[in-house]
């Protein structure tokens, strides 16, 4: 049902409920006294779930519906595997913190209600479930195990720490070491195991791909698209025609190349650049996804429905399909192409002082990757420039440019976190056969900052016109962990200036600077990083405090990414004079629920990627048990200590395996001291560990300590 519908109708139901001559009552009672008609008896319900959702109203434990008597609060459970889990409540600065004897029967992403028992140790509020709102899982990735007359399902995600018994009718024929997806019939109380059925059997488990797909189907992420869909886009033409250019800026003429990485498919950006007297004129080419995927066909809610598009280390789930984002979408050498371009014009301080954003039609001239313009500037190399001789020019200007506007950005106090990222290379059945750090060179800088300058320029015009917008927003760190980073970087002799509980990212920035090359480096960047929040998108412009700018969005990838399409279809409506009283009125809408949407998908989409680079990582691994490793300690805790090699594997050293010294650990300082011998394992410090065993299911790697010095 529609908000709007559904507000309405919670504040007729409410105010029913508070009556003085109202007595409690069960569902279909309220529908026979509001006359509800039966075939809208689940509107009636879907009204008192967001009341009870809201903390409105109560059910009884005879199931009848009474005003709450705001002791309770409603919110989010989040399990862990160890049994205990938090509350998160909107609104609430703080998730409140739910013992393991307190749960009452609650899974996790239930949704719950809570009453507060306690602030504990003066911080963390603790709480008791007192009801199970709704459930929020109802199907999970399990591992199936076949016994005589029933089998049971072992679920892949740790926080549902229960099996579940599924009746041999309801297996669908699975074996022990199928993947199985399981729906869950009844969730037991009382001790009772939950129960379910199988209803998709992804494969065996030792199957090449099988473990991927688990997690594809773990995190629900759609693979394939309807044929609805897919008809849509076979009605979609391969060229473009006389009548999309009409209109439109003609650019062809415009020496204009792409640089990506050399797999890459789904080109969509372009670069022009050129000087004109003392001025850079970069011009920002971004495919037009817009004109292909009209607002509220099939293609955009399903597009809206994925958020993202989702690389997995074996495979892409696009937010398009591949016809569309590889072909017409896909700014190809050669081809006629419609953009959106915003050109600027940039002084000699990195300053835009004149823009447009205009539509285009574009035709690249070469495509580029990042090794050959790598090979072109940084090592100079004579076959690479004799290939490329005509736009060589050209990429001397854009290195030229970038270096002037990275140079801007760090004085203002952006904040850059030059991590290594992990690229795992695979064999045709799927078994990582190398792992090494991805970095990026002076190639991908250079289309990092031409993005951020568009991306930059597009929000401020937005902003300053007052319409609409989907902002990329980033908020200041929270005070109290930015003061425990400061008392950290103390013990390597590094300050940080606090100012009335706010930090400027200038401080941050210089932080980053004084640490780089330093054996610390990789440590204080990590807990820096780990010390902020993160960026999200939103409907009001709050700044973006890791790039130190008061206007930011996403503009450059509306392939794959929904938020940027949004924004497309923002500014055409607004270039050809449409953007009038009812459209904004549309868009003002719409827009919240796409931001708060979009940024779920993309968290959804980041622990996807994480979960699988970890799975490979403890797969490569498996292969070298026994083999010994140089690598940093990269996080302390009481129960032991991570270590990281340098091709960014990470495994935990538990503290039951240091066998030489009762070891204590010391919060303040993050490390790990030996009660006898006084000796320290400390974050940053290098050492060499031997890998022990992992574990697939859990996704953990062990390491032993090997110490030269100990006897």
């Amino acid at each position: 049902m529609e908000k709007e519908v559904l507000e309405k109708r919670k504040k007729v139901i409410y105010d029913f409920i508070c009556d003085d001559l109202y007595v409690p009552m069960k569902a279909k009672e309220i529908a026979v006294v509001l006359n509800v008609p039966k075939p809208q008896k689940h509107e009636l319900m879907e009204v008192l779930d967001a009341l009870l959702a809201d903390g409105k109203v109560e059910l009884t434990g005879k199931g009848k519906y009474i005003k709450s008597n705001g002791k309770f609060l409603t919110g989010i459970f989040t399990a862990h595997p160890r049994g205990f889990g938090f509350v998160t409540v909107e609104g609430e600065e703080e998730d409140i913190f739910i013992p393991a004897d307190q749960t009452n029967g609650a899974l996790h992403m239930d949704t719950v209600q809570v009453a507060i028992a306690r602030t504990s140790g003066g911080k963390r509020k603790e709480g008791t479930v007192v009801k199970i709102v709704a459930r929020g899982t109802t199907q999970l990735v399990c591992t199936y195990e076949k016994s005589k007359t029933f089998g049971f399902a072992v679920p892949d995600n740790q926080r549902f720490a229960q099996d579940i018994f599924i009746p041999a009718e309801r297996s669908k024929g699975a074996v022990s070491g199928h993947k199985v997806v399981v729906e869950i019939t009844d969730y037991g109380k009382n001790g009772k195991k939950p129960e379910g059925k199988v209803v998709e059997i992804i494969g065996h488990i030792n199957d090449p791909g099988t473990d991927i797909m688990s997690i594809v189907k773990g995190y629900d992420l759609p693979v394939d698209f309807s044929s609805k869909i897919m008809k849509q886009v076979e009605n979609v033409s391969n060229e473009v025609s006389k009548a999309d250019m009409a209109g439109r800026l003609d650019l062809r003429d415009w020496q204009t190349v792409t640089i990506d990485g050399e797999d890459a498919k789904d080109l969509d950006d372009a670069i022009t650049l050129v000087k004109e007297g003392e001025l850079y004129k970069l011009s920002v080419h971004i495919a037009d996804v817009s004109n292909y995927v009209q607002e509220n066909s099939a293609l955009d809610v399903e597009a809206l429905k994925r958020g993202t598009s989702v690389y997995l280390v074996d495979r892409v789930i696009p937010m398009l399909p591949h016809k569309l984002s590889n072909g017409i979408c896909s700014l190809n050498a050669g081809e006629n192409r419609l953009a959106l371009s915003c050109i600027m014009m940039i002084d000699a301080k990195g300053n835009v002082v004149d823009h447009t954003i205009a539509e285009t039609v574009i035709r690249v001239d070469r495509r580029m990757s990042y090794t050959s313009v790598k090979k072109i500037l940084e090592e100079h190399d004579e076959t690479e420039r004799r290939e490329y001789e005509e736009l060589v020019p050209m990429f001397e200007l854009m290195q030229e440019l970038a270096a002037i506007l990275r140079k801007k950005r760090m004085k203002r106090g952006s904040i850059d976190f030059d991590f290594p990222e992990t690229k795992i290379i695979l064999d045709e059945k799927g078994r990582p056969v190398e792992i090494k750090p991805y970095d990026r060179n002076v190639a991908t800088k250079i289309i990092e900052d031409f993005m951020l300058i568009a991306n930059e320029t597009v929000a401020q015009d937005y902003f300053w016109q007052e319409l609409p917008f989907v902002y990329r927003t980033h908020e200041n760190p929270d005070a109290e962990k930015i003061k425990k980073l400061g008392t950290f970087i103390n013990n390597f002799g590094y300050t940080i200036h606090i100012g009335q509980d706010e930090v400027h990212p200038k401080e941050l920035q210089k932080l980053l600077m004084k640490i780089d090359g330093t054996p610390e480096e990789a440590l204080i960047s990590r807990l820096t990083l780990r010390s902020m929040k993160q960026a999200k998108y939103t409907t009001i412009n709050t700044g973006h405090f890791g790039l130190a700018t008061n206007y930011y969005c996403h503009f450059t990838s509306p392939i794959r990414r929904y938020p940027d399409l949004q924004i497309h279809r923002i500014i055409k409506d607004n270039l050809r004079g449409r953007m009038n009283a009812g459209k904004i009125d549309h868009y003002e809408k719409i827009l919240p629920e796409v931001a708060k949407h979009s940024s779920e998908m993309e968290r959804r989409a980041d622990e996807a990627e994480r979960e699988t680079d970890k799975l490979k990582k403890v797969e490569y691994m498996e292969e070298r048990i026994g083999q010994v490793f140089e690598g940093v300690i990269s996080g302390v805790t009481e129960w032991g200590f991570y270590v990281e090699l340098p091709n960014t594997i990470e495994g935990l050293v538990h503290v039951t395996t240091l066998t030489d010294d009762y070891y204590h650990y010391q919060e303040a300082t993050y490390e790990m001291v030996g009660e006898a011998t006084n000796h320290r394992y400390k974050l940053g410090q290098k050492v060499k560990v031997m890998v022990m065993g992992t574990d697939r299911l859990l996704r953990t790697i062990d390491f032993r300590v090997v110490r030269e010095d100990a006897k």
